[in-house]
């Protein structure tokens, strides 16, 4: 009888973990079935290239909604991957016990607020500050940066906190009794022996801000133009599809389903190289 029980045990785990794969292969033929004949039709260079977005013209080039797109990603990476792997060092190797059980639930707290609520303080705090203070409209590649950087630091602070926890202390010990003191062996040492996971966070977080919605649409100001400063107001491909998915019809429809084909590739592309990087990490 325990036998039995073991097997239907088994049996209802594999098809709860095949279930999952499925709806995973469904997503990628619903959009994939959607976006690719549109892509053949119209030419994927220009549709890439293209950079002029009117669907009234059946005129569909998503450039700038790529460069915006990367623009406000590389934006947050800058703002959030130092203060994120600063955050981690000082939790892991200056902080004292009590100081880093509540602060490291504090940050990763972070990651269950609503991105609604980060653009809302975005649009009230933010985009004011910014507009009094350096220009523009307040609703730029510049606010979403921050905004974003502040989104992704549960991911990297996480991920890091991991990494530099693993480094095996006979390594620090090691520096120090060579005469190092405690920030050269944390610059020389710990993170270059800590990197690959560092550099999994990183990617994650990444891929988290690539594929941010909301919050990117209360401040970005969706302008469809290629931003040419960091204070000028732009649209990303997420935005893009959320904003006109509501009422596309016929080709215009069919082009947005083509921007979420080129978001999955840039997606998958980055889930490909965490793996990568996670696997090298394994094997080091």
């Amino acid at each position: 009888m325990k036998y039995y029980k073991e097997i239907i045990i088994e049996k209802c785990i594999k098809l709860v973990a095949m279930s999952t794969i499925s709806i995973l292969i469904l997503i990628i033929f619903f959009i994939f079935r959607q976006g690719v004949p549109f892509l053949v039709k119209y030419g994927l260079p220009n549709f890439i290239l293209g950079q002029k977005w009117l669907p009234q013209e059946n005129i569909f080039g998503i450039l700038p909604m790529i460069i915006g797109s990367l623009w406000v990603t590389i934006g947050a990476l800058i703002i959030g991957v130092p203060i994120g792997v600063a955050c981690a060092i000082y939790l892991v190797e200056f902080s004292g016990k009590h100081t880093k059980l509540f602060f490291k639930p504090a940050i990763e707290l972070l990651a269950g607020i609503p991105s609604v609520v980060y653009g809302f303080i975005g649009i009230m705090v933010l985009a004011p500050f910014i507009r009094s203070n350096f220009g523009g409209s307040g609703l730029s590649v510049l606010t979403a940066s921050i905004v974003l950087g502040i989104m992704i630091l549960p991911t990297i602070v996480s991920i890091s906190i991991d990494a530099l926890s693993t480094v095996p202390l006979s390594y620090k010990e090691g520096s120090i009794a060579m005469g190092a003191t405690n920030w050269q062996t944390i610059v020389m040492v710990l993170l270059p022996a800590a990197r690959s996971g560092i550099l999994a966070g990183v990617i994650l977080g990444m891929g988290r801000a690539i594929g941010e919605t909301m919050a990117v649409i209360m401040v970005t100001g969706n302008s469809l133009k290629i931003p040419s400063s960091a204070l000028d107001s732009t649209r990303t491909m997420t935005s893009n599809i959320a904003l006109e998915m509501g009422y596309a019809l016929g080709d215009h429809r069919a082009a947005l389903f083509a921007t979420a084909v080129i978001l999955f590739i840039f997606i998958l592309l980055l889930n490909i190289i965490t793996m990568t990087v996670i696997k090298s990490k394994k094997t080091r």
